[in-house]
């Protein structure tokens, strides 16, 4: 495969220093890290190993890669594998995509509870979708789906949101039989966003009360149980 005219870690060669410069300290040193691996990868920075043909002896060095799960060289052919995988476990079924999110007041608190956070969203969207299509006024089956957490938006700002990829139907209560949802509709969006608010403020509200969200900053004022009651409120 022939190499690309313009990859990421050229760019990160090219502006890397002057973009750490002009953040002021705003990138972490795990992101940090990750630019330092993108940069070196392939590179004679991390050394190189030989590969020579048992039949004719020519030799040719390829350097190493810095195997780090953001680099796009490095994960390019595990992203290729992984879905060879989950191609091969389509059902002959018309599926869906549904995505859940969080608006920009809630996601500056992930910013800061990642973790945790992060956790809340995938549980909640989870049991969003079983428990509706478990209803038998919706499908009233036991559905499966490949959720993907996404913590970035098109413009590379801090978004988190859920891709879901659900198929159209899934196994009647009895387990003995395929129940299809209707041609073109899966579940209604009212109907999801609504259980899928409830029960992620529900969680975030029990992570406050049990102590394990963090607060810093501008934030620091939701420390504060009626302040963060408020803001809840207002997201």
């Amino acid at each position: 495969m022939a190499r690309p005219p313009l990859e990421v870690a050229d760019v990160f060669r090219v502006h890397g220093a002057e973009y750490l410069r002009s953040a002021k300290g705003a990138v972490s040193p795990a992101k940090r890290r990750v630019l330092t691996a993108l940069e070196a990868c392939r590179t004679a920075k991390l050394g190189a190993h030989v590969q020579e043909c048992t039949d004719c002896g020519h030799q040719r060095v390829s350097y190493n890669s810095c195997r780090n799960r953001h680099c796009p060289k490095c994960q390019g052919q595990a992203r290729a594998d992984w879905l060879d995988a989950r191609q091969a476990d389509l059902l002959p079924v018309e599926y869906f995509h549904v995505v859940f999110t969080v608006p920009e007041e809630i996601a500056a608190i992930a910013l800061q509870n990642k973790k945790e956070l992060y956790g809340i969203l995938m549980r909640a969207s989870a049991a969003t979708l079983k428990e509706i299509a478990a209803d038998p006024k919706r499908l009233g089956a036991q559905i499966g789906f490949v959720s993907v957490l996404h913590t970035w938006g098109q413009n590379l700002l801090h978004h988190p949101h859920v891709h879901c990829v659900v198929p159209g139907g899934g196994l009647a209560p009895d387990g003995n039989r395929w129940v299809s949802c209707r041609p073109g509709f899966f579940l209604p969006v009212r109907v999801l966003g609504k259980m899928f608010r409830g029960k992620f403020l529900d969680a975030v509200q029990r992570a406050f009360r049990n102590g394990r969200l963090r607060f810093q900053g501008s934030l620091a004022p939701l420390r504060q149980p009626q302040a963060f009651r408020t803001y809840l409120a207002t997201g």
